[in-house]
This record gives C-alpha cells, structure tokens and sequence, in this order.
C-alpha cells in the first residue's frame, strides 16, 4: 500500500467534459490514509477465495423478489431459463450505434463470473496480474474485510488519483490521452464497435502496465472502474455535508435517472472508455452502479485507516 497524505481536495469537474454531477466543485478535508498500490488481482482475489469459500453475487442463484425492487414497478419476471447465476459481458457491436443505449453493447452471459469473465470458455489463468473483475460491491467488501482493509471514500479515490495535482483532468496532468504514448488502458477509436488498441490491450491489462500517479498509485485512470464505499448521490455535491472532512458520502443513493436503484459510487474509467463516450479516466468522473451487479470492467482496490496499517 502507499500512504497518502492528509491535505484539502478540490473536488469536482475540471474542464468542459465535466458533467453536472461533477459540480459544484468544492473543498474536503482529508486525513492520510493508506492506499492499495493496484486493483486487487485475481491471484489476490483467488487467495481470499480458498481461505474463506467465498461465493461471489454472480455465482449465487438468483433471487427475483429482491432483483425486482430495483426496477420500475410492473416489470415483468423473465424466464426462469434466464434467471440463472450470471453477470453482464462487453460485446462489440458491428456498426454505429446510439451511444444513449448501453443494452446495445451489454448482454447478460449465464455463468459469467470472476473465474470466467467473459462466460463460459473464459478464463483468467493467463490473467492472474490482471485486476479481478466481474465484482459486485458486496464481493469487494467481503474481499477488504477479510484483508483487513476497506474500500476508499469518493473524496479519499479522488485525491488519491490526482496525485498530489490540482485541478488537473487526469491522474497523469492535462495532457493529451490521445497522445503517442499510451498513458492508461482505455479504448481507441470508434466506441462501441472499432477499437484500434493503441494502448495494446482490448479487455484488461496486468495491473502497473502504465506508469503510476505522482503517489505512485497505478491504473487510477482505466482498466476497471472502481468501487467506493459510497452511496452515489446525483446531486450531493450540492449538501453542505460534502464539505464535510473525510465525508462518508450521502446516506441514500438519489440517483433521477436511476429511481428504483440504490447505486454505489464507481470511479476512474475502464478499458471501455474513450473521450466521445464517457471520459471515464478523468479524476472527477463519476458513476454510480447497483450493489449486486458484476461486470467485466468493474474491479476495486482497498484503503486503510493509518492507526489500523
């Protein structure tokens, strides 16, 4: 881990890409605190797995009285074929698509997890320096609890990406993402259906294939979004309590375009971002996704309080 020092966070959006979730930009207070140098691997995640047994959501069968409180009411059930323990998988779609409609490039793969991210016939034994992905918010807090850790604050991730910088865009400064040399794993090109892969990756990438932050944090900015211990608050940079030192963040998740979910906060892009869809690499971005769902760019890394390290 890297101990990150104590300091006052200006927090929020950074330039025109910003959305209005990322404002008003604002000052928290931060104690130090320790830092997990990369996403939790899937060598790390497999040790935690044999010490304890641990099932993870997507391998869990699924409970259709609890899925259908997260979506609108009336919903009808679907087929007890598809009800089966499962997650959410990138597909490239083969043309031009609205970028409005995520359903265009997400399908549900039964039996897609952890060990097999893409779904049956996937693997991760060539993969294990990558981040372990396909992790819902409650298997990475299982994860942090038995490390003896736990998950980062939104205020605590942000600060932790910009590194020491201010008012910057990236983790890396403000320079260019599109440059010549590639500074994270995200997509190039035509999302979501060319991707050039300048960076030489077109899923994950092994953890520290970029150079880190200037705290010496790597993979910040794409590879796998990550989790925080937040409720994701569309708005909440607007309560006062955001100024508030070393925030917890709301105490619901309000999200206008998500009423049914209760989201939690996901930070610092993926392999799936670019600068014409999401910008998601970008030190203020935020996104926020339900507790129970696995997807195969959604990892984490842990934190840790200074008098527990």
């Amino acid at each position: 881990m890297v101990l990150i020092p104590a300091g006052t966070l200006h927090m929020g959006g950074d330039n025109e890409q910003a959305e209005p979730n990322e404002f008003p930009k604002h000052e928290v207070v931060l104690g130090a605190f320790w830092m997990d140098r990369t996403e939790v691997t899937n060598a790390q995640y497999a040790e935690f797995v044999k010490a304890t047994g641990y099932v993870t959501v997507a391998e869990r069968p699924i409970d259709w009285e609890e899925m259908k409180k997260g979506l609108p009411p009336g919903t009808p059930k679907p087929p007890d074929s598809t009800l089966q323990p499962g997650a959410l998988v990138f597909h490239p779609t083969d043309q031009p698509v609205p970028l409005s409609d995520p359903s265009l490039w997400w399908r549900w793969v039964i039996a897609a997890n952890w060990k097999h991210p893409e779904g049956p016939g996937s693997s991760i034994a060539d993969r294990m320096d990558h981040p372990a992905v396909q992790i819902a918010w409650e298997d990475a807090m299982a994860y942090a609890r038995w490390a003896g850790k736990r998950l980062p604050t939104e205020a605590e991730w942000e600060w932790a990406a910009r590194g020491g910088q201010t008012k910057t865009v990236y983790p890396w400064g403000d320079d260019d993402p599109e440059g010549n040399t590639p500074k994270a794993n995200f997509w190039q090109g035509l999302f979501p259906y060319q991707n050039k892969m300048t960076d030489g990756f077109f899923t994950t990438a092994p953890v520290r294939s970029f150079p880190p932050n200037g705290y010496g944090l790597y993979d910040m900015a794409g590879n796998v979004w990550e989790w925080c211990a937040d409720w994701f608050g569309f708005d909440y940079y607007k309560n006062p309590d955001a100024r508030v030192a070393n925030t917890q963040g709301p105490e619901h998740a309000n999200n206008p375009y998500m009423p049914y979910l209760q989201e939690k906060v996901m930070r610092g892009g993926s392999f799936l971002c670019c600068e014409e869809y999401c910008s998601g690499y970008r030190n203020s971005r935020r996104m926020g996704s339900s507790p129970d769902t696995g997807l195969n760019h959604t990892g984490f890394r842990c934190a840790k309080n200074v008098e527990q390290h």
